[in-house]
């Protein structure tokens, strides 16, 4: 199994200085740098748009990772797109016509992505499978950072594990990562984490560092 990427969130950086924080986490050595896009309406929380993207995309090469938590998604997909996004995730409760969203993704050069509140069902997923990069499993109900993970979601990654029938699309969980919950999500198919406190704790990039490998070593032997 290839090594688990880590997303770190940039929701629990430190706005102030959110290039340089984006610049640490690239040298402390994340694999994606994971963006909390937040709308006030679909989910409680205003959060950034394609103009911050686009000003922080110079502080690192790294993966841009997408994450819409808007209404009306299909609307906003270019914008993200000439932003910097490199994956751009959209939540199936939000999409009126899924595999027509996804196939504009896939069409504007960017991984295709659907996120899972906790209480949707992956069944969902069944007739998309094919115009899927990603799968992102919210293991908190989305739109704050520093929520408790919800171990039901294990299971359900377990379950989309199955479903892919060996395609090659990641799962992402997302919501209360940190080593101790880690290793039940990979075990049970998980190949990426997104962690917003569990790797911006310590201000620092040495201490950033030490976070990303506390999450690395964790799930090492799985």
């Amino acid at each position: 199994m290839a090594e688990v990427k880590i997303a770190p969130s940039i929701l629990a950086a430190d706005f102030g200085r959110l290039f340089e924080e984006i610049r640490d986490i690239d040298q402390a050595g994340c694999d994606w740098i994971h963006l909390d896009v937040m709308d006030g309406h679909f989910v409680p929380n205003l959060t950034f748009g394609p103009p911050v993207i686009r000003a922080v995309r110079k502080a690192s090469s790294k993966t841009f990772d997408a994450h819409l938590m808007v209404t009306n998604p299909d609307r906003l997909l270019e914008t993200y797109r000439e932003a910097g996004a490199d994956i751009i995730t959209v939540h199936a409760e939000a999409a009126d016509h899924l595999d027509r969203t996804l196939s504009r993704i896939r069409d504007l050069g960017c991984r295709a992505g659907v996120s899972l509140n906790p209480h949707t069902a992956e069944e969902c997923l069944r007739y998309v499978l094919d115009r899927l990069d990603l799968v992102l499993v919210m293991s908190v109900n989305p739109g704050f950072g520093g929520q408790s993970f919800i171990p039901t979601v294990v299971d359900k990654v377990s379950r989309i594990r199955e479903m892919l029938d060996g395609r090659d699309v990641e799962i992402e969980v997302d919501g209360g990562i940190t080593p101790d919950t880690a290793p039940a999500v990979v075990a049970a198919g998980a190949t990426a984490l997104v962690a917003g406190s569990a790797v911006f704790k310590g201000g620092s990039v040495a201490s950033y560092k030490q976070n990303i490998e506390a999450l690395r070593h964790a799930v090492r032997d799985l």
